[in-house]
């Protein structure tokens, strides 16, 4: 009796793992290599490979979840671009990020918005903070980390200060990333104050989280919207520099851009999405009738806003920085704080080297994460060899997700490369065609190199073999992160 019932649970747990690795064979939107190291770790790791696997193997969202964002999209009015701006888009050498861009959320291009980059962190808190004094209708503001610190707090402080006057203000930060200020009394004077405040994406019980869906699947989008005309965007959060959680790579170095122009209302229709698939009252009403807008002068910016999520059937800000990257003709500087590419990335990159572009790319020397860190240096030695020059940033920690082409164009918001961002995570980026406002981001980008040493060949040549070894691992590991 013994017998016959470990031998039907040994087929029981078989049967089990060959389903799993079945599910993990014929995923889709899966990358062979994913498909191979999901693979390899079912077979290899008997039952916790598979455990691990339906925790973390999938981005999966709950099937009503999934069907709340469908209905969200579907019922969200569309806030119109400028004809004049896809015409004149189409016709230059930058069209097909523009292109691809606009098929992502149904945004297009707008024209007539005016942009600036806050000088530092504290500037951009600063600068936020006086916005919300000044907002006279709605302030909506979005975070995936939110602190009980001096920034932080003067955040907090001038929300309630705005509901004091009557503005509407509603308030999103990310569950996990800002679960310790959501838990704090700090959170309640919100409330108590007539905030609107919600946590995005909820986790609730883990046991039942992991069962409707991965707990890690977050709301990683920055963003403040004022009155319907103003917005920031970049990749600070309501933080200071020194960020007491990992105060041990500070000061965090970011840039958050400033926007005036039809682009806050583009903004606004991500917060929007994020607000309602939340249970928050309905904001239809922002987007019509649709305002006037000034005409375009030549030095304003041509701007597209791009949001992406696990919701989306494909991985869509891969594709629109892959885009942006083969476009480039002369020049490509990028800075990003997690470095973790998947194939059509990493292709891109080293191909624009080849093809003679100058491509730079600035990374941090100390990273929060070792495995990224750890990733990140495994690519090292392609990059360098098909010409990319590799930057590492020693005073901090550089946070800043900036990518800019020719002097010409560029991307910034939240979204860093790496796979998290790719698959998992939602963010916001604005695309943008402007050559004041990138000669702006590449002065920040060089400033940035000057402060980095620069990695050789000889460098990476000289990593030891159990250095190289724990980069390779790292590397080949990081699909089923």
């Amino acid at each position: 009796m013994i017998r016959d019932f470990s031998s039907a649970i040994t087929w029981l747990l078989l049967i089990g793992e060959l389903a799993v690795l079945l599910r993990a064979l014929l995923r889709p939107q899966r990358e062979p290599a994913s498909r191979i190291a999901w693979a390899i770790a079912i077979l290899v790791l008997p039952l916790a490979g598979a455990l691990f696997y339906l925790l973390v193997g999938e981005a999966r969202i709950s099937q009503r979840r999934r069907a709340r964002f469908a209905a969200i999209d579907a019922r969200l009015p569309r806030p119109s671009g400028d004809p004049e701006a896809a015409r004149e888009l189409s016709q230059g050498a930058y069209a097909a990020p523009f292109a691809l861009a606009r098929t992502v959320n149904g945004l297009p291009p707008t024209m007539g918005n005016r942009a600036s980059l806050a000088a530092d962190n504290s500037s951009a808190i600063a600068g936020m903070v006086e916005d919300i004094d000044a907002a006279k209708d709605t302030v909506h503001l979005c975070f995936y980390i939110w602190l009980a610190d001096t920034s932080g707090l003067a955040i907090k402080d001038a929300l309630i200060r705005a509901a004091a006057r009557g503005v509407k203000v509603r308030a999103l930060a990310d569950a996990m990333g800002s679960r310790q200020f959501a838990r704090s009394g700090h959170w309640q004077e919100l409330l108590a104050a007539g905030v609107d405040a919600r946590q995005a994406l909820p986790v609730g019980g883990i046991v039942w989280t992991f069962i409707r869906g991965r707990v890690d699947l977050r709301n990683h989008r920055k963003v403040l919207i004022l009155d319907n005309r103003v917005a920031w965007c970049g990749s600070q959060n309501a933080a200071d520099p020194e960020f007491r959680i990992k105060w041990r790579f500070a000061p965090w170095v970011d840039l958050m851009t400033r926007w005036e122009g039809p682009v806050a209302r583009h903004c606004q229709f991500l917060f929007a999405s994020d607000w309602l698939a939340e249970h928050g009252d309905d904001l239809t009403t922002l987007f019509v009738p649709e305002p006037t807008r000034p005409l375009a002068a030549p030095h304003h910016v041509t701007a597209q806003v791009i949001g992406t999520g696990p919701t989306l059937s494909y991985p869509a800000m891969t594709a629109c920085f892959a885009e942006l990257i083969h476009a480039a003709r002369r020049e490509l500087v990028v800075t990003t704080p997690y470095f973790v590419p998947d194939e059509q990335l990493l292709f891109a990159l080293t191909s624009a080297a080849r093809r003679g572009v100058r491509v730079a790319l600035v990374v941090p020397h100390r990273n929060d994460s070792r495995v990224v860190a750890g990733a990140s240096r495994s690519y090292y030695r392609e990059l360098i060899a098909a010409g990319v020059e590799v930057h590492e940033y020693r005073p901090g920690l550089l946070h800043a997700k900036t990518m800019v082409a020719d002097g010409e164009v560029g991307l910034i918001g939240s979204a860093n490369l790496d796979r998290r961002s790719f698959e998992l995570n939602f963010e916001n980026n604005v695309l943008f065609a402007n050559t004041e406002l990138a000669t702006q981001i590449r002065n920040r980008q060089d400033e940035w190199i000057a402060q980095s040493e620069r990695i050789s060949a000889e460098t990476v040549k000289g990593y030891n073999i159990f250095r190289r070894l724990g980069q390779n691992l790292s590397a080949m590991f990081s699909p089923l992160l």
